[in-house]
């Protein structure tokens, strides 16, 4: 790989910044006196800020450089479902919201066990923990490459040190150091985008009427076709449907920060706004995918391919100083939404695991001191799964291979609840092996010499779950379910 300079000045700004966020976390430290402080930002942030750190933790690096890497690598058809986000929206405000506020919970998990008991409640919540810590590999190992490609260093190394970073910001700084740092690298990750895809415009033959040239004849647009085993438009819509009312319907990522938003209508404007961001974000992150594709045609890349031509391009091609900024941009982008990830999953594991089983309440410095604790040693898993997910060649592509396995099932079983008084959780179980099983038998057993794209993972296991799932809690003798908590009881009471 040929090497590119960095530079003092920008490797100045990445030290600044990274020291400022760092700031953040630890100034905040003792002000966690409760759990509700520590775990939901004491339920009074402003909805313009929940909204931000929505988008900033649930697209972090991984999208910023995978979202332009897929569009090099395939095409921007994946483009198709983020413009679903603001019809997904209103779908989980009317379905999810008015019952998360209804029962006052701290995890959306906290709605399964009161809808289906504490089994569920257990397994649940295991899927979710699963699902999350592949999730935060992928987090961990994206800004990691940034800094293997910027410095030489080897990745591994880089996925230590950025490991290291995120576990110490968020065991000191809880919810609100998370969700302040979200909203902070938020506008420098817009700012950044935009400063790209202008300087692209400039550096590519022909502007933008040449870059859309070269991708559509090259074939990087949309895929209108439909097929099983390549990107295509209907594949991303079908799939970031059910994507995005897990991820903000039922996530424990996306939901901690909604319920720490003052009142339902803060959590309604946060998803809405955050909807928007999605569409305008995700549009600009694909003109710079296929702004890259027509550069690197004409400009040799020296051996760097896929998600490492953006951090190649920003060092190579932008102004020293907006380069730091963008490459900082990406890091804190990484600790934030590791941090939101870490943070999450330790509340989960206090919430939904230890205090049921030990059937205490413990003490506000106690559950701050236990939640450090937790959050340190899931940082610790959290790194380790970096390195896994360093073997596998597309980011958004091992993220979308780990959350589809586990987060079909869990979709499918708030959507059971929801929506059905008849589904248990014996039922549930059942669709939950058959969605895993098919999801991971279509992951590495070939179709006819070919193998079914990863859009496809999560449409099938939240179908087969919720169908297989819904059919066998019709068969079998399941546990007393509370059917008042389904969203027709809510309705009727209203």
């Amino acid at each position: 790989m040929v090497g590119v300079s960095f530079g003092i000045v920008n490797y100045a700004i990445l030290a600044l910044y990274l020291i400022g966020v760092l700031g953040i976390g630890m100034g905040l430290t003792r002000r966690q006196k409760t759990s509700d402080d520590y775990f939901l930002a004491g339920r009074n942030m402003p909805w313009i800020i929940v909204g931000m750190s929505m988008f900033a933790s649930m697209t972090s690096a991984i999208s910023y450089m995978g979202m332009p890497g897929t569009a090099v690598k395939e095409d921007i058809s994946i483009l198709a479902g983020y413009y679903l986000s603001p019809v997904v929206a209103p779908f989980v405000i009317l379905l999810f919201y008015p019952l998360y506020r209804k029962l006052n919970v701290t995890t959306s998990y906290e709605y399964i066990f009161r809808r289906y008991g504490e089994s569920a409640r257990y397994g649940v919540s295991g899927l979710f923990l699963l699902a999350r810590l592949g999730w935060l590999g992928a987090v961990i190992y994206a800004p990691a490459l940034v800094l293997s490609v910027m410095t030489g260093m080897s990745l591994y190394l880089a996925i230590l040190i950025l490991g290291v970073v995120a576990t110490a910001y968020t065991v000191a700084g809880g919810l609100k150091a998370v969700v302040l740092t979200d909203a902070l690298q938020f506008v420098v990750l817009v700012v950044g985008a935009v400063f790209v895809a202008v300087s692209l415009s400039r550096n590519v033959a022909g502007g933008v009427p040449g870059i859309v040239r070269t991708a559509a004849s090259s074939g990087h647009l949309f895929n209108l076709r439909f097929t099983f085993f390549e990107a295509c438009v209907l594949a991303f819509g079908v799939s970031y449907f059910f994507s995005f009312m897990q991820d903000y319907g039922c996530d424990q990522v996306a939901v901690q920060r909604l319920l720490a938003a003052k009142s339902f209508g803060g959590m309604a404007r946060a998803t809405l706004f955050n909807s928007m961001v999605d569409v305008f974000m995700f549009s600009l992150l694909a003109f710079i995918g296929l702004g890259l594709f027509a550069y690197y045609q004409q400009v040799p890349a020296g051996g760097v391919s896929g998600d490492k031509l953006l951090p190649h391009y920003i060092i190579s091609a932008l102004p020293t100083g907006i380069s730091g900024l963008s490459i900082a941009g990406i890091f804190v982008a990484a600790i934030a939404s590791g941090g939101a990830g870490i943070h999450s999953m330790s509340t989960v594991l206090v919430n939904d695991f230890v205090r049921p089983l030990t059937g205490k309440e413990l003490p506000g410095a106690k559950a701050v001191l236990l939640g450090r604790f937790l959050t340190g040693t899931i940082g610790v898993l959290g790194t380790g799964m970096a390195f896994y997910v360093s073997s596998i060649e597309q980011i958004l592509k091992a993220s979308n291979m780990i959350l589809g396995l586990f987060n079909g099932p869990i979709l499918a079983l708030f959507l059971l609840g929801v929506l059905t008084t008849r589904t248990h959780f014996r039922g549930w179980l059942c669709g939950a092996g058959a969605g895993i099983a098919l999801t991971v038998a279509i992951m590495n057993v070939p179709i006819a010499g070919q193998r079914i794209h990863w859009a496809f993972y999560m449409p099938f296991s939240v179908l087969v779950s919720g169908a297989v799932g819904y059919a066998a809690s019709l068969v079998l003798a399941g546990p007393h379910v509370d059917v008042e908590l389904t969203l027709w009881r809510l309705l009727r009471r209203s």
